[in-house]
Order: C-alpha cells, then sequence, then structure tokens
C-alpha cells in the first residue's frame, strides 16, 4: 500500500487553471472520488479545493498508475491537457506524501503561513470522503496523524499570529494602500469563513461595513458579530458602486460582477476577488483597482520573512512527526502478524494433542497438558524472534520483513484493520 498526493497549488499553477481544475458543487467532488476509487489502482481517496490549491490524496497499490488515473480523470473535467496537468502537479509518495499532508495540515504550505483555515477545509475534505464510502482506515491513519503534528505545532511556534488568512491579508492590503481603513466604506460579499474573516478584520480597522449575501439570513447572523449593516442580495448591481472596499468570496460558479454593473464614482476604488473561480470579471477601470488571491504576493512574501523562524522550528516538528507515523504504521502492521503467528502456533498446538491422544502416544486424561506443553514449546522458540521482530520496526528493512511474513502467513494489511479504523 502507497500514500499519494497529487497537488495543484499558487505555486505551480495560475489562477485560471486552479479555477478549472475547483470543486464548488458536492455532486462534482463525489463524481470524481467514485470514478478513482473504482480503478483497480487506488482503494480510498479524498481532495481538498480552496483558492490556492486543489489536492488529491490517495492511498494505491501502483503509485505510477494511480497518478495516470488522477491526471487523466482531471483533464477530462477540467479539459486541460493531461501533459500540461503533469508538468504543473507536485507529486508526492509515500514519506513524501505524508511530509505535505502534515506540512499542509500545519499551514506550512499555505500562501499565507500559518493561516487557521486550511486545517478545517482538510478535515471537511476527509470527512465529507469518508461519509460516502471513498475514504476509510489506510487514509484515516494519515489525516488523524496530520492533526497531532499540526496542533504540536501550533502549541510549539507562533507561526499562526499576525495575519493568518487570504482574506486578513486582503484586508492588510487595502490598509496599506489607503493608509487607514477607519471610517471607510466596505462592502463584504459571501458569507463563508473568507467573508467572516474579512469583515472582522474590517471591524478592527474600523471601518464601516455593509454585508450582502443570496441568503439574507446568514449575512444578518455574521453583521451580529461584527456590527455591520447588510443590504438585500437583489441590490447588488447598484451597490458595488457605493463603497470604496469591496471584498467578495463567494461560491458561485460564475462571476457576479461584470463590465456592466460598474458605474463611474467620484472616488477611487478597491475591489479583492478572493474566490475561486473568481467572482469578478471586468476589464481595466479608471479609478478602480481589482486585486485576486495571486495580487496578494507583497504582503504574503513580508508575512512568510516575519516566519522564517517559526517555519523552521515547525518543519522540523513536521520532520518528526513524519518519521514517527511510519514507525507506528509499522508497528501496526508487525503486531497483527506476530498475533496471527501466536494463533496459529495455538493451533498447532491443539492439533498436535488431539493427533497424540489419537494414536494412543498419550492418555485422553492428559490431552490439556500435552497442548500446553506443545504451546509453550513453540512461544520460546518463538521468543527471540518475536522480540527481534520489534525492535526492527525502525530498521529500514523492516518493510522487507513484513511483506515477507504476509506473504508466508498469507494476509494482506486490510485483514487487521480495527473495526475502530473502518469507522
Amino acid at each position: 500500500m502507497h500514500y499519494l498526493t497529487v497537488s495543484f497549488t499558487h505555486k505551480n499553477t495560475t489562477l485560471e487553471i486552479r479555477e478549472r481544475l475547483a470543486y464548488n458543487e458536492e455532486h462534482e467532488i463525489i463524481a470524481s472520488l467514485a470514478y478513482l476509487t473504482a480503478s483497480a489502482h487506488i482503494n480510498e481517496a479524498f481532495l481538498v479545493s480552496t483558492c490556492n490549491r486543489m489536492e488529491i490524496v490517495c492511498s494505491c497499490n501502483d503509485v505510477a498508475k494511480a497518478t495516470d488515473e488522477i491526471v487523466l480523470m482531471l483533464s477530462k473535467r477540467a479539459r486541460i491537457s493531461s501533459e500540461e496537468l503533469e508538468r504543473r502537479a507536485d507529486i508526492f509518495d509515500d514519506e513524501g506524501a505524508i511530509h505535505h499532508l502534515f506540512s499542509v495540515a500545519s499551514s506550512l504550505d499555505s500562501m499565507v503561513v500559518g493561516e487557521t483555515q486550511i486545517a478545517g477545509q482538510l478535515k471537511d475534505g476527509f470527512r465529507f470522503a469518508s461519509l460516502h464510502g471513498y475514504a476509510g482506515p489506510k487514509l484515516a491513519r494519515a489525516v488523524h496523524y496530520a492533526f497531532k503534528c499540526a496542533a504540536e505545532v501550533r502549541n510549539v511556534t507562533d507561526i499562526s499570529s499576525g495575519a493568518t488568512s487570504v482574506a486578513s491579508v486582503a484586508v492588510a492590503k487595502a490598509a496599506q494602500l489607503l493608509g487607514s481603513l477607519k471610517g471607510r466604506t466596505a462592502l463584504v460579499i459571501g458569507a463563508g469563513d473568507m467573508s467572516v474573516i474579512s469583515a472582522k478584520t474590517l471591524q478592527r480597522h474600523g471601518a464601516q461595513i455593509t454585508l450582502m449575501n443570496r441568503t439574507r439570513a446568514k449575512a444578518e447572523a455574521i453583521a451580529l458579530t461584527c456590527n455591520a449593516k447588510v443590504r438585500h442580495y437583489s441590490e447588488l448591481f447598484h451597490a458595488i458602486n457605493d463603497y470604496e472596499l469591496l471584498f467578495s468570496a463567494t461560491g458561485s460558479l460564475e462571476p457576479i460582477i461584470t463590465d456592466a454593473m460598474v458605474s463611474p464614482v467620484s472616488f477611487t476604488r478597491y475591489w479583492f476577488d478572493m474566490a475561486v473561480p473568481r467572482d469578478i470579471a471586468i476589464g481595466k477601470q479608471e479609478d478602480l483597482h481589482l486585486f485576486v488571491v495571486d495580487d496578494l504576493k507583497s504582503i504574503v512574501d513580508e508575512n512568510l520573512s516575519l516566519r522564517e523562524d517559526e517555519a523552521r522550528a515547525a518543519f522540523l516538528i513536521v520532520g518528526r512527526h513524519t518519521v514517527a507515523f511510519f514507525e507506528w504504521l509499522k508497528t501496526q502492521s508487525i503486531e497483527p502478524l506476530i498475533k496471527e503467528l501466536y494463533a496459529r502456533a495455538k493451533d498447532a498446538a491443539r492439533a498436535e494433542a488431539k493427533r497424540s491422544v489419537s494414536k494412543h502416544f498419550v492418555p485422553k486424561a492428559l490431552e490439556a497438558n500435552v497442548e500446553k506443553a506443545c504451546e509453550q514449546s513453540i512461544k520460546r522458540f518463538m521468543h527471540e524472534m518475536v522480540h527481534q521482530m520489534r525492535r526492527s520496526v525502525r530498521d529500514a528493512s523492516s518493510d522487507t520483513m513484513i511483506e515477507a511474513l504476509r506473504r508466508m502467513l498469507d494476509v494482506k494489511d486490510e485483514d487487521f484493520i480495527t473495526h475502530k479504523e473502518r469507522i
């Protein structure tokens, strides 16, 4: 069994490509996961789709063939050539895949290092796949360990201090451009995490906030937390021209703001489109400055430089947890095999005792004693070998030993997955 991640992020793809790869509808996620797990090469999978990344994480029995399946599926869905996707993708397998997963969970691979949303997005992606039967015990082991790693990174380092999301970076960019946001008027469109963070960050800067969402009740609930006003979504056509600042992060598959909606105004406007696919599709406009997620690089780079020491410390934790995970995984593999060896030894002892009685080597009254003696003899013979097996878990050669034992006993790793892991 292998772990595999095929990753498309702000590091290796353009915003245009990420838009085409993005998943915003549950039925599309289900269709893709169903296609992948129907493959003979992939047994479990889940995906994460955010404004800065689209990744597919899976367990598989053949890394190369599983990678081909994933690239082919994405190529057909996004209408991007397989060659283009293969050229851009970061592909991680086994130790590399686990190290990457732990780094993502710890927000070390994010555009904004230390951002706090990715752990929840990762958890939601896995939970959704698990709920629909596409992710199981193999990925559960890795994801649960990833959250343990992320928790230690947060507790031990200050990686999550300061601007910790794309939304907070967008507000910081607005403050940088305007000098101060106190008294500035701002429209926030959407009711997801990015919109909530935008509104609360704007409130801390002293801006006058108005919220707008297709479902008005959601906007009203957010407004209570950040002293904001609410406008009905039907006013969107006119509302976008009434504010100095606009922050948009909806889940719309099509742009919600187009050129036809933009009217001339007497003030300079700063719009921030944090959605993927993008919410705003306009040409160059006088006195209107549009920023998308990839335009926030200057503040992101500053964010990274301020966190370099913390990031180094965090990566040490990720490295240590990656090693620990594979040691634990080998332990999970070796212990069931040892139990199976002892169980078969007990069966052999029982069979030999019965044979001895049937052959009249010993009387029936001594059958239990003979069985016990046979069992103890086998255990004594196996004791040092079992001790060496447990000690060898840390050795690089242990994978070969474990696989050899599986072959000799004719069992698979799945045979030993516990009921708890299956759940």
